[in-house]
């Protein structure tokens, strides 16, 4: 069924489509139409960071920028859902056309540049849902505020959702924001969390609600680079690294029509640097500071291949886009069936 309505999705403009398969999803929620097409996921419940997840496949932020059918995600079978990323002020974005399916390498580019209604929307939507799902609440900058004073608007982010998330990600590599990435290094990557983990914890000493905060980090780094960066965040003691970002590489899209688009690469093109980096940031860490690994998930052998690289949990993104709730499925039965694997060991 799925790959039917994908079929004739996939004929439209590709930002339409996105925006059209949202709001038939949250519709077939309203309704109750998509448990017709969805079997209930068996829990398989994963501890990390303080939380309890109902299984290890969560969907990565940039799907749901608003936090307009998390609910629906949710239902899907989804262990977790993480909406945004949201900024201070409403945006819109680079200018269109800006994403771009590249079906013959299962991948997608895409240049948004934090395209999203602005916190206030997504507060006035996550402070009254009643999804009993983990909701994560991915937090970036605005296009018109300088890398010099971005803190303040991850501030102004954290402080808002900080009542209403099960866990905050500063974004901080998105490649479609000017700047942003240099925040990831040296001296600036530990003044932008400094503060946010500060907020953390006096939200924690006010109402005794620990929220735990994450970063993400890109794929396009060395190994000193991400051991650098590994360092500065378990030194800052943010509680998780999501690993990876889109990638600005083109390598694997060599020769394709929309190669030289600009914007960060998704799917199968990136999953070999999203496993690389977890598996740095493992064996440099230890387990000392828990990786959630997402970038170019298409089956359950691919889940497995970022659990056994490191990663605690897993997102999703494309491969959602590719291959829909089976997907879901399928990594869940993957990701149980290594955690038992081990267990017995």
């Amino acid at each position: 069924m799925y790959n039917l309505a994908r079929s004739l999705l996939f004929k439209l403009n590709a930002e339409v489509s996105h925006e059209l398969s949202l709001d038939l999803l949250a519709a077939g929620h309203r309704i109750g139409v998509n448990k017709i097409f969805t079997q209930p996921i068996a829990s398989q419940p994963v501890e990390l960071m303080g939380l309890t997840f109902p299984n290890a496949v969560g969907l990565a932020a940039g799907l749901d920028k608003n936090a307009d059918v998390f609910e629906a995600m949710g239902a899907l079978g989804f262990g977790f859902v993480e909406v945004g990323t949201v900024t201070p002020k409403a945006q819109a974005g680079n200018p269109k056309p800006r994403l771009f399916r590249l079906p013959e390498h299962q991948a997608i580019i895409n240049r948004m540049g934090f395209n999203n209604k602005g916190l206030e929307h997504m507060v006035a939507r996550i402070a009254q849902h009643d999804y009993k799902g983990i909701l994560g609440v991915n937090i970036g900058k605005n296009l018109t505020t300088s890398v010099e004073d971005a803190v303040n608007d991850y501030l102004a982010c954290l402080e808002a959702v900080i009542p209403f998330a099960d866990y905050i990600t500063a974004n901080i590599s998105s490649p479609n924001t000017p700047g942003l990435r240099n925040l990831q290094f040296g001296d600036s990557l530990a003044q932008l969390i400094a503060p946010l983990v500060t907020a953390r914890d006096y939200y924690f000493d006010q109402t005794g609600k620990r929220v735990p905060l994450a970063v993400k980090i890109a794929p396009d780094m060395t190994t000193d680079e991400i051991r650098m960066v590994a360092d500065t965040l378990q030194e800052q003691k943010v509680d998780a690294i999501i690993a990876t970002n889109t990638t600005l590489s083109r390598e694997a899209v060599k020769g394709h029509p929309f190669a030289d688009e600009a914007g960060g690469l998704s799917g199968v093109p990136v999953r070999e640097a999203s496993t690389e980096v977890i598996r740095v940031l493992h064996e440099h860490l230890q387990d000392s500071l828990p990786i959630i690994g997402v970038g170019g998930i298409f089956s359950g052998k691919d889940t497995v291949e970022k659990l056994a690289a490191g990663a605690k949990l897993v997102q999703l993104y494309s491969g959602f886009i590719y291959r829909g709730p089976e997907l879901i499925r399928e990594s869940v039965e993957s990701a149980s069936a290594y955690y038992r694997q081990h267990a017995a060991k």
